[in-house]
């Protein structure tokens, strides 16, 4: 039993907020500081009381409209996000529920910008099992909500949003070509939100803490090795690929990763500069504007790509 993609859908709350903006809000940066060092220029932030599940279930009916599917057609539904709703019940659930879904199989994924990866992975062995035949696989975050306002060396990097893809079985050809996840938890200093809730309070630092530097040099080499590794699993060599999404975090990880494979940066869809840093959303809302605007086609093979705090990293090769 095979999987293919057959419908994408996204959302981005609000207006786009600029650099500029930013620093009218009393932030100490500048637009020049901010694009020279990570290509950004705008990001969407969600309002006060816009939730992951809000946002996910915007991008969910547009990738069910473009699927030609209901709600009720859906028997499996998993959410990728690091900035659930609530500590439960999980975000999936809560997304079922306003999607007027009842009985498909839901629930979260926390690998964090690797999550959307992850949950598409998990989703195609579910329907390689036979047990499910339809799934839809959301990225959602309001990372706003995790940020320290005074950092600017954070702060400026993340913006808000949902993607979404709806996943098939296929009798007959595979759409999703090959996979490959990793996680070392062993780097989790690197990048976190080392807080929780105890006692109704707040323990330890409830906002996002990085290591820009490590992160980068972490960064650029697993998503080479893990392309490489989805590459070889599914008997296709780099240069067969027509299009590279890796996930948006920063223009410079982009470039050198596409250096790295030896890729050609025409070839690698960039949305940071207007979305920001938006983890586990980053890559399906790259996905969906593609498509949407002709470059991707159907036949053609894709590289999705992730790497987040945990630290984890995956890829997916998918034939559209």
């Amino acid at each position: 039993m095979f999987s293919r993609i057959t419908g994408i859908g996204s959302f981005l709350p609000g207006q786009p907020v600029s650099n500029d903006d930013l620093a009218r809000r009393g932030i100490e940066t500048s637009d020049e500081w901010i694009v020279s060092r990570t290509g950004i220029h705008f990001r969407h932030l969600a309002e006060n009381g816009e939730t992951a599940s809000d946002l996910g279930l915007q991008a969910s009916r547009r990738a069910l409209a473009a699927a030609g599917l209901e709600a009720s057609d859906i028997d499996l539904i998993i959410v990728a996000t690091s900035t659930p709703d609530f500590i439960f019940p999980s975000t999936a659930c809560l997304l079922q529920s306003k999607l007027g879904n009842q009985g498909a199989t839901a629930f979260d994924v926390q690998a964090v910008c690797s999550g959307f990866v992850y949950g598409l992975t998990i989703a195609e062995k579910f329907i390689a099992s036979g047990s499910h035949r339809r799934a839809l696989v959301v990225g959602a975050e309001v990372f706003s909500r995790i940020l320290d306002w005074s950092d600017r060396g954070t702060c400026v990097l993340f913006g808000d949003g949902a993607g979404a893809v709806v996943l098939e079985a296929s009798d007959d050809r595979p759409g999703i070509l090959a996979t490959a996840l990793h996680a070392d938890g062993a780097h989790h200093g690197i990048l976190s939100v080392p807080g929780s809730v105890c006692g109704g309070k707040v323990t330890g630092d409830p906002f996002l803490r990085m290591d820009g530097q490590a992160v980068f040099k972490f960064a650029v080499r697993v998503l080479a090795e893990v392309a490489d590794e989805c590459c070889q699993a599914a008997g296709v060599a780099p240069s067969d690929i027509d299009w590279l999404i890796p996930h948006q975090a920063n223009i410079r990880i982009l470039e050198a990763t596409a250096r790295r494979m030896k890729v050609a940066m025409d070839k690698v869809i960039v949305t940071v500069d207007r979305h920001g840093n938006t983890s586990a959303a980053s890559v399906p809302l790259a996905l969906d504007e593609a498509v949407r605007d002709g470059r991707i086609r159907a036949g053609q093979k894709v590289m999705l790509e992730g790497v987040g705090g945990g630290f984890t990293w995956g890829a997916v090769l998918v034939e559209m």
